[in-house]
């Protein structure tokens, strides 16, 4: 079997676009892989308890199976399964990791939900922490305020039931993959 085409330069300057046209095609068969690398990133975790009654693959999983059993469409439901896949590698600001690898597949409404959702989940706790659980309000003229309000309140803070049956993880692979097959917009294409 051959070896993928390279680039034959040693600093991008010296590219040419022949080069580029095979950069270009290998990383599309990258980004192919692109929903697998999510779901074997949200695997990680499974058994992150971090101190929940549920561990934080099994809150993911009653996230966006709450949101399934509301009729929310696909793209919602994936955003729901995984807008805390941050936390392994985010712990401090695990939406904002979430709602990056979401950003090019996604609407700017469910990417603003996901981004600013860690703020807005501070409402049912952050005054147990000595902090302002208002601190949602500072964001209370914008359009998507009510959205990421509701989807805090109706699936995730919900989302901490060690009764609850969660939809498996493979019934959501199939939308992941999906939602990660067509960009809706992106710098590289």
């Amino acid at each position: 079997m051959n070896a993928p085409a390279k680039a034959q330069f040693r600093a991008m300057t010296e590219g040419t676009a022949e080069d580029w046209s095979i950069i270009a095609e290998q990383a599309k068969k990258y980004w192919a892989g692109l929903g697998g690398r999510v779901l074997t990133h949200l695997r990680l975790l499974d058994g992150d308890f971090g101190g929940f009654p549920v561990d934080r693959l099994e809150h993911s999983l009653q996230t966006a199976t709450l949101a399934a059993e509301a009729g929310r469409d696909e793209e919602y439901v994936v955003c729901a399964l995984l807008h805390d896949m941050g936390d392994t590698l985010g712990s401090l600001n695990h939406a904002d990791l979430a709602a990056t690898i979401l950003q090019p597949f996604v609407s700017e409404q469910n990417h603003w939900m996901v981004k600013h959702h860690g703020i807005f989940q501070g409402y049912y706790f952050f005054h147990h922490l000595g902090k302002d659980r208002n601190m949602r309000d500072q964001f209370k003229d914008n359009e998507h305020f009510n959205y990421c309000a509701e989807f805090c309140h109706k699936y995730d803070q919900k989302a901490c039931d060690p009764e609850f049956t969660s939809m498996p993880l493979a019934e959501f692979e199939p939308m992941v993959e999906r939602l990660f097959a067509e960009p809706k917009r992106a710098l590289y294409l």
